[in-house]
């Protein structure tokens, strides 16, 4: 049974980093594409990075480029979210997905349709 653990959320101003976490187990993590989401109240889910199963590709929304890097350990079935110049409208609830494919919508685009698997998600709220 896949299981994902988010850590890292919190409360930042605005400028702010934090770096959110993803533990994964249950399933074969080094085949996995991996995702994160985030949904602010009243919002629909929002794809915000994507990274291949071997690191090599990633994809970001638009809102985020620039301020926002995904990674993966393999090694430690890990995926990782840094976040940078954090903005009030970052402010959402986090989730980290994953996907039965190793590769990225290939469109770059970053869809929920595409993963299978989903976390409980982490609060993260910028504010001053």
């Amino acid at each position: 049974q896949p299981q994902l653990v988010e850590s890292g959320g919190g409360l930042v101003q605005p400028g702010g980093s934090l770096r959110l976490s993803c533990a994964a187990s249950g399933f074969t993590f080094d085949y996995s594409a991996m995702g994160w989401f985030r949904q602010a109240p009243g919002k629909e889910r929002e794809g915000v990075s994507c990274i291949s199963s071997s690191g090599s590709s990633t994809n970001y929304a638009d809102s985020v480029k620039g301020r926002f890097t995904i990674s993966r350990d393999n090694a430690k079935n890990t995926v990782y979210l840094q976040m940078n110049s954090l903005k009030p409208e970052d402010t959402a609830v986090y989730y980290c997905a994953a996907a039965p494919l190793p590769l990225c919508n290939r469109w770059s685009v970053i869809l929920s349709a595409d993963f299978d698997s989903w976390g409980q998600g982490t609060q993260v709220t910028v504010s001053s």
